[in-house]
């Protein structure tokens, strides 16, 4: 395999859209409000994008050195585990990867102030201590809440405050969606890897919870991703643009049923497609909120 395709593998381009879609979404409650800032909101995306490369590069790297990522392995081809790319080498591009984030991070400091500065190297840090360091966050049933609040509210109301120079309270509001429906993600993740992770050690909620819990926590979390806008109605005029969500139960509904008939391997698709729908859900958000009108 050529050695861009080896990195490319590395990268798990599948997952960059979870980096995208809290930019997009905070990009448009500014829009929204008439105060959108591209070069900020640029800015904010290619940091998310590097934060999430980095983290992933982190999770290919520490899982298979703590022999959570081994032969047995039912999800995508890890690099490091597949002899594809070397410790070594993983380690350096994840390094790297996080300190060119950091560096993007300082032009948003220049705007916005010491805040973004914590909040970008809280970002970076927990992105490594995800499956890193003494007390990795992902081994210890931690996982889920990290992915909702980086993923939710720091990336959200982050991308929200370098723009708008304020953080209030519908910044946070539509945080909850987007954090939700990408914490899914990794419930889809944890359930399909859950007896593995047993062995190796890893407390996933999956792993504490059962498989059961398991799948009712992961509807949960979809039910309360696609109701979040529409409720938003009831604290602003109407508008139908915040219906559109609804136009997606079905998608919930044909998810739910997947993953309750699903095991195992055959929970890749249904991974898949999770990521799929937090896109457009954070799509149609975002769409639906700068056809809304100002709030």
């Amino acid at each position: 395999m050529a050695a861009w395709k080896r990195w490319l593998l590395a990268s798990r381009p599948a997952t960059l859209t979870a980096a995208f879609v809290p930019v997009f979404v905070g990009s448009a409650l500014c829009w929204q409000q008439g105060k959108f800032h591209a070069a900020s909101a640029a800015i904010a995306l290619l940091g998310a994008l590097l934060i999430q490369l980095g983290t992933n590069y982190a999770n290919d790297l520490h899982d298979f050195l703590k022999g959570t990522d081994d032969e047995n392995r039912l999800g995508p081809t890890r690099a490091v585990q597949a002899g594809l790319i070397s410790i070594e080498a993983m380690r350096r591009a994840m390094v790297i990867t996080f300190l060119l984030a950091f560096l993007v991070g300082l032009l948003l400091v220049w705007r916005a102030g010491w805040p973004i500065a914590l909040l970008g190297l809280f970002s970076i840090l927990s992105g490594w201590a995800y499956t890193g360091g003494p007390y990795p966050l992902g081994y210890h049933g931690l996982g889920d809440l990290f992915v909702f609040l980086f993923f939710g509210f720091a990336a959200v109301v982050g991308t929200y405050y370098v723009q708008c120079l304020e953080a209030p309270l519908v910044a946070w509001y539509f945080s909850i969606p987007v954090g939700a429906s990408c914490t899914a993600i990794i419930v889809v993740n944890n359930l399909r890897d859950r007896e593995g992770d047993e062995v190796s050690g890893k407390r996933t909620l999956a792993v504490r919870w059962g498989a059961r819990w398991t799948r009712r926590y992961y509807v949960g979390l979809l039910l309360s991703a696609t109701f979040a806008t529409p409720l938003y109605l009831l604290h602003r005029p109407f508008s139908w643009f915040l219906l559109a969500p609804l136009l997606l139960l079905p998608f919930v509904w044909y998810l739910a049923r997947a993953l309750q008939t699903s095991e195992g391997e055959a929970l890749n698709p249904v991974l898949a497609k999770t990521a799929g729908f937090h896109l457009v859900l954070g799509l149609v958000i975002g769409a639906s909120l700068m056809l809304s009108g100002g709030s």
